[in-house]
């Protein structure tokens, strides 16, 4: 099981969920000498998690610093046919050398986050790929293609789970939330640069208008071995209280040791390895 002791104390856990909210951790709150809000979980038959520090803050200059500098491309040449009607960005070429050091970087910082590997439990994780919105970009609602091929590959990954991991900080731009539809309403997202947003790939989702500056991110898909989404969440949940009564009584109490047996007969019976 993976460990998210540390993780968890900056990740809140909800259990009633408002119809309609914004999740921002924006820099108002630290000018005006509050912290930082801690990122919101959404625990339901839905799983909304936003995850923080995924990269830390010279990760994300070194990765801004990389990226920046490259050529980029009009965003429609990774869209579906629907979606690329909707779609207005632009994007890093994959294949290009400044993507793929991006990429290697991007995917280390994942295989180490003990909070995305409990919730995602990835199976195959697409390359990350990297947008670009400024002044009067945006994306049009609309749901990502069930299966992405991975260029170059014979490889195919059915998409379970959207990410969206943020490389500007909020303050630097106006508009460009990710609106995410939920059965209890629009969630709309924006986050601190190195902080990342996990969703169900089924999600209608999209990208309001910027009308300031320019935002930056990473975004990719993953195929998980749990594929539903309510086993998923039922196992991150349960895999978050065991976490909690193993630090409070200790990893040889009993009853810890039985949850723990029992996390893992689910994903013995969940789970495609």
């Amino acid at each position: 099981m993976p460990s998210i002791a540390r993780a968890r104390r900056s990740a809140m856990s909800l259990r009633a969920v408002l119809r309609s909210s914004r999740w921002t951790s924006t820099s108002d709150q630290t000018k005006k000498g509050r912290p930082r809000a801690a990122p919101l979980t959404i625990l339901t038959p839905y799983m909304l998690i936003c995850i923080p520090e995924v990269l830390t803050k010279p990760q994300v200059a070194n990765i801004r610093r990389l990226i920046d500098a490259a050529d980029w491309v009009d965003g429609r040449v990774t869209a579906g046919a629907q979606s690329a009607q909707a779609k207005r960005n632009t994007q890093l070429p994959e294949e290009s050398p400044e993507a793929r050091k991006a990429q290697t970087l991007v995917s280390a910082a994942l295989g180490s986050n003990p909070l995305f590997l409990s919730a995602a439990l990835p199976q195959r994780v697409f390359p990350p790929l990297f947008n670009r919105y400024e002044i009067g970009d945006r994306f049009g609602a609309h749901v990502d293609n069930a299966i992405r091929p991975v260029k170059n590959s014979h490889e195919r990954i059915r998409t379970d789970l959207s990410c969206t991991l943020f490389l500007t900080e909020p303050e630097d731009y106006d508009g460009g939330e990710l609106v995410i539809e939920t059965l209890y309403g629009a969630q709309d997202v924006k986050l601190a640069a190195g902080d990342m947003v996990l969703y169900p790939a089924s999600s209608l989702h999209s990208v309001s208008e910027i009308t300031r500056g320019a935002r930056t991110s990473s975004f990719f898909w993953l195929q998980s071995m749990v594929r539903d989404d309510g086993e998923r969440t039922l196992l991150f949940d349960l895999d978050q209280s065991v976490q909690t009564l193993s630090a409070t009584h200790g990893p040889t109490d009993p009853e810890v040791i039985r949850l723990t047996g029992i996390y893992h007969n689910l994903i013995r019976r969940w789970a495609d390895a």
